[in-house]
């Protein structure tokens, strides 16, 4: 029997969910993050013996109250007022009821938020195709850097695997901030296993893991953001 721990930031998860599954509610996304989660303890390419979840730990924030300009509209929006706080917090709501799920939040570096234009709309803009006047409030999204949360995924990885809790961590994330956490737990005989969801990540990080692999169909058409080798 292979204890398994499952880690996810829930950024990373809520971005590439929305591309591949598509919009849903919060309570719908957390069912469907925990469905996710249990795919990989059936799925029998990663291991063949029976796993047991440790745990699901879930790494956010709570979403931010703050007053902000949109540059567009030049109105003050309070975020707390907005359709994205209480998805947010339905989000996370949902999540903390459910068997075997642990909420670990950080905090957002709220002197950073705003309203940025989306990567279409820039392309649209330089390529002359629209101008300034064309766009709406939909070419733009809010962008709060997040605090902690990078911190908090490597002492977990680094907690469990130093006190054998489990024999298995699967990482569902995208960049390399987890690398040292990864090395200290492959040191220490647990099988590390990451799920980029598809998502590109560097060759080199390969050296540094003990799987790679995706519980969701390779998305179509989307080559430029999905090129990996499985193992």
């Amino acid at each position: 029997m292979i204890r398994t721990a499952i880690m996810v930031d829930s950024a990373f998860y809520q971005k590439r969910a929305n591309l591949l599954f598509g919009p849903k509610t919060g309570q719908e996304r957390a069912d469907e993050l925990y469905e996710y989660c249990k795919r990989h303890l059936k799925d029998r390419s990663i291991a063949a013996e029976d796993k047991y979840l440790y745990r699901i730990f879930v790494y956010d924030c709570h979403p931010s109250e703050k007053t902000i300009m949109h540059p567009l509209t030049q109105r003050s929006v309070w975020l707390k007022r907005t359709d994205l706080y209480a998805w947010t917090n339905a989000f996370h709501t949902a999540l903390a009821s459910k068997r075997k799920v642990a909420l670990r939040m950080g905090e957002l570096l709220e002197s950073t938020a705003g309203y940025v234009l989306n990567s279409d709309a820039v392309k649209k803009l330089c390529r002359k195709d629209i101008s300034v006047d064309d766009l709406t409030e939909a070419d733009f999204h809010l962008d709060i850097q997040q605090k902690g949360v990078d911190m908090k995924i490597g002492l977990d990885i680094a907690s469990l695997a130093y006190k054998r809790l489990v024999d298995q961590i699967i990482l569902i994330a995208g960049d390399s901030d987890f690398v040292p956490a990864a090395k200290h737990a492959r040191r220490e005989g647990i099988d590390f296993v990451l799920d980029p969801m598809w998502h590109t990540i560097k060759p080199s990080l390969n050296e540094h893991i003990d799987g790679l692999h995706s519980c969701v169909s390779k998305p179509p058409h989307n080559t430029s953001d999905s090129l990996y080798v499985e193992h």
